[in-house]
């Protein structure tokens, strides 16, 4: 379904934008292909996200090399090397799980272009890797983890890099299945194969590799040298960015323009009672606890500009207190909603996609959510998650 903004504006006073960076950021070195894909199409896949992405042919699938050393890509590769056994207790769908069983993934690399000391995985997460009862790390270079002289490592990096010069909990060559922290690379170009798939047989591409180095800004710069990487398919995750053609998009920030959560023309003044939070306002960066406590503060935000004068708490997020910056922001504004609507009703649009089963209320999500408590507790797991062809199912006839 969609649905024009301009629509959408008449019909209420106050608008918050909770939409996140759903486009993922693409190298200009490696164009989507059937042997390159953004980490954000496995993830919707093993989530079951509405989007229906294409189901990977994993039982042809031997090497997995993912661009890119953040929590994502740790995920993805979490996923592709633990045992489908214990994924089962959790809520990962049935669907899902079947292919993975069928998975023929070996080993997967995680490739970055600086060290480990800039890898932007948390330690939670390499912790989790380690852990994985049927695969090993590949041992790194004992100079990779070597400090620069002078430097003083934070928190984090101290325990990042006492986790890698642990390595994993089982030896290396001990499992099956393997990966591979491969710092200081940087793609440049992906060979595909000239041979059509085989049955049961998928035909390795060569993805091209530049070595670098860290200049004195700690920025990654090429040595000059390269080297090739046999992989059966690469996987980018690189960042995401908010959807180019939603209203107040700033390309030069990759998401919405913001103040303290109030959205901003490109001319710099306000728009009046128009707000977002999340993602969609800081662009794809920090943890859940930052979202939420940035979903906090914004929601304080609008309390203050409704309520002037009344006693909100603001909750801080960073060094800024968003709710604080009423008066400053509000001195230049542009009206683009009501003042006043009649009635509570949304939009005809949205009445008739909710009719037809294109729109999920709360009523609805509610009753999805129990029943897939029920059926994950009948197969002795959290939940069992619906795609969406077979949430729509279940609810109709509404």
């Amino acid at each position: 379904m969609t649905l024009p903004l301009s629509t959408l504006l008449q019909h209420y006073t106050h608008v918050l934008f909770s939409t996140g960076c759903t486009v993922p950021v693409l190298h200009s070195a490696l164009p989507p292909s059937a042997y390159c894909v953004p980490a954000l199409s496995l993830v919707h896949w093993y989530t079951q996200h509405p989007s229906r992405p294409p189901t990977p042919s994993l039982e042809k699938i031997s090497h997995v090399t993912l661009i890119g050393q953040g929590n994502v890509s740790l995920d993805v590769a979490r996923m592709l090397l633990t045992p489908p056994s214990e994924l089962a207790k959790y809520d990962v769908p049935d669907p899902v799980l079947a292919v993975l069983e069928r998975s023929a993934v070996e080993h997967v690399s995680i490739v970055g272009r600086r060290g480990p000391f800039q890898a932007a995985f948390t330690t939670k997460e390499l912790r989790e890797m380690m852990n994985l009862s049927n695969a090993s790390m590949v041992p790194l270079d004992s100079s990779i983890l070597q400090p620069a002289d002078g430097a003083e490592l934070t928190r984090q990096q101290s325990r990042t890099l006492q986790l890698l010069q642990k390595g994993s909990k089982n030896k290396p060559g001990t499992t099956r299945k393997s990966w591979s922290l491969d710092f200081f690379r940087s793609p440049t170009g992906l060979a595909l194969p000239n041979a059509t798939d085989a049955v049961g047989v998928r035909p390795p591409v060569q993805l091209t590799l530049a070595h670098t180095m860290l200049d004195p800004s700690a920025r990654a710069v090429t040595t000059g040298e390269t080297s090739s990487l046999e992989t059966s398919l690469v996987v980018t995750s690189l960042g995401h960015r908010a959807e180019p053609s939603a209203a107040w998009y700033d390309p030069a920030l990759g998401h919405l323009r913001t103040l303290g959560g109030r959205v901003l023309d490109a001319a710099g003044p306000t728009a009046r009672n128009v707000y977002a939070s999340g993602w969609a306002a800081t662009g794809a960066r920090g943890v859940l606890v930052s979202t939420m406590m940035d979903a906090y503060a914004v929601a304080d935000t609008i309390l203050r500009d409704a309520f002037p004068g009344e006693d909100v708490k603001t909750v801080p997020v960073g060094d800024v207190d968003v709710g604080a910056k009423t008066a400053e922001a509000d001195k230049e504004y542009t009206d683009v909603l009501p003042q006043a609507v009649v009635g509570e009703d949304p939009p005809p649009e949205v009445e008739k996609a909710w009719r037809d089963g294109q729109v999920t209320d709360y009523a609805d999500w509610r009753e999805i959510n129990a029943e897939e408590i029920r059926r994950g507790h009948e197969r002795g797991k959290e939940r069992e998650r619906m795609g969406w062809d077979e949430a729509q199912r279940f609810l109709v006839p509404r």
